[in-house]
């Protein structure tokens, strides 16, 4: 049996999706969700691109147990400092470094020679090896590179003890033959002297029909993320990858992964609550539409077997049709239950708030889904710590020719504060109460808001994105509530208290660095 390592890079390429940054809290919630669905090796993040990545790449050492955890970074010493120390406290680490091979980076980018740039990947492995055994070389750009250099560095870097050769198609510019063969071709020159990789972009839609054909060809790691998040279009889907070998196992019956695929649906939601990323409706596995059937042929045949239109159950992938669970009358036992059958495990202190925000919700909202309870248990756990506490919102009525405000109490150093403001609508007014009550001046850059199900009283889940720093990046706040300007406000104090979390994480990252 050929078991495929799975390498999630969520928390790193994923991350750089536009709009999708996480603050550390919602960090380490994801890496111990990958861990639970099983992935070998969690590439945590680039440790030297920020103390703040830094400092969640140690936190989440410190708490993953069974899976590798990664720090990418460049072939720079400094980098690879910074990986080493960043990874120290993991059970299992990796170092996972890079350089780029194809004439148009070594020429235009690094402007290097192909002798140095050999030279600077075997100096970085060795390098790496003296934080760590387990070392992965890059060759960035390999799609576009010369098969001949690809097999000239990477024999030099074996040598070294680089212990798993990565080969991307940086750009998603190869057609899956292209990259099965390629594969193929290394996979000869390598034998088993090393794991060969595989990280596929989605530029032309191209990545997991890649990843399939190395595999097929001799990769045995395929690096890819959760609803196929990353770079531009992104990458490889991890839950593509990893049904299809499931799926289609007449002809992949010699090949299995260690993935626990009933968690990938819980995974694929907490990813897109925490980004504020949903896949489209029609997304493979894990869209809204992947398994619902509209045209009458379609039901029909369902209806009289299910495998006429269906080639994996929702079950399988952890979904139970987003059954109605519970209402206003379910107690703290159920509760809990009903989380342990969704995946969460919750410790007492996070139980008790999130079965006190249950019992709000169940108060307003009559029908209460599975969708509903992982949004709600998602925010509670992954929220940063509540500088700022909205404990009222009161809105004026917004009648024509009337002027929108918003009056907010705000809980801040065991004090509430109470103020109101005026705005050109409901949101600006409860914006600006927000900014005045709390000293800052946040710049709106997106809003969004979803239904987390069904019906007249969904639950509203809102994102939004704010800068408080023109220095600084956008931060991301969610909010629920069956209020859409309730969940507005919980969305733009959550930013809020994020920035604050992050700023001052930063600050304690460097003091530990001086």
């Amino acid at each position: 049996m050929n078991n495929i390592i799975i390498f999630d890079t969520t928390l790193r390429d994923g991350e750089q999706s536009p709009g999708a940054s996480m603050n550390t809290e919602e960090k380490i919630q994801m890496a111990l969700q990958l861990e639970k669905l099983g992935v070998d090796v969690i590439e945590a993040g680039f440790a030297a691109a920020s103390p703040g990545d830094a400092d969640a790449i140690s936190r989440i050492s410190e708490q993953v147990q069974n899976s590798t955890i990664c720090s990418l970074s460049r072939a720079i010493s400094s980098d690879i400092k910074a990986a080493g120390d960043a990874i120290a406290k993991a059970n299992k680490r990796r170092i996972h470094t890079f350089i780029a091979t194809s004439p148009i980076h070594m020429e235009y980018k690094l402007k290097m020679s192909p002798d140095e740039v050999i030279k600077r990947a075997v100096d970085a492995v060795s390098y790496a090896k003296t934080f760590c055994d387990d070392v992965e070389f890059s060759c960035e750009d390999a799609g576009r590179s010369d098969i001949g250099f690809l097999k000239e560095i990477l024999d030099a870097v074996i040598e070294v003890g680089a212990n798993t050769l990565n080969i991307p198609d940086t750009v998603g510019y190869r057609m899956p033959s292209e990259m099965g063969a390629m594969i193929k071709e290394l996979s000869g020159f390598i034998s088993n002297r090393a794991i060969l990789s595989v990280h596929n972009h989605n530029d032309l839609g191209l990545a997991t029909a890649s990843s399939i054909a190395c595999i097929q060809n001799g990769a045995r790691q395929v690096e890819c993320t959760i609803n196929g998040l990353g770079e531009r279009a992104g990458n490889a889907a991890l839950e593509e990858v990893v049904m299809i070998l499931k799926t289609r196992k007449d002809i992949f019956k010699d090949f299995s992964t260690n993935i626990n695929i009933k968690e990938i649906y819980a995974t694929s939601r907490l990813v897109s609550s925490i980004t504020g990323i949903e896949t489209q409706p029609n997304k493979a596995i894990v869209g809204k539409n992947a398994f619902a059937h509209e045209s009458g042929i379609h039901q029909d045949g369902i209806l009289k077997h299910a495998q006429t239109y269906e080639i994996m159950s929702a079950q399988d992938i952890g979904l139970d049709k987003n059954s109605l669970v519970m209402g206003k009358h379910s107690g703290r036992h159920a509760f809990s239950e009903k989380l342990k059958k969704l995946g969460f495990n919750l410790s007492d202190e996070e139980l008790i708030k999130a079965f006190e925000r249950f019992k709000i919700l169940a108060d307003s909202k009559k029908e209460i889904f599975d969708d509903d309870i992982r949004a709600l248990v998602s925010a509670e756990i992954t929220k940063a710590q509540e500088v700022y506490k909205l404990v009222t919102l009161q809105l004026s009525d917004c009648n024509p020719g009337g002027v929108p405000s918003a009056a907010v109490t705000i809980e801040h150093n065991g004090k509430d504060i109470t103020d109101a403001a005026i705005g050109n609508g409901t949101m600006d007014a409860i914006f600006k109460v927000i900014d005045r009550v709390c000293g800052v001046n946040g710049k709106l850059k997106e809003y969004k808001v979803d239904s987390v199900t069904q019906g007249k009283d969904a639950l509203a889940k809102v994102v939004v994105k704010v800068v408080f720093d023109e220095s600084k990046p956008a931060i991301m706040g969610h909010g629920l509530s069956v209020d859409t300007m309730l969940a507005t406000a919980r969305a733009y104090i959550g930013a809020l208290n994020s920035y604050i979390s992050m700023k001052d994480g930063l600050r304690n990252v460097k003091d530990k660095l001086i």
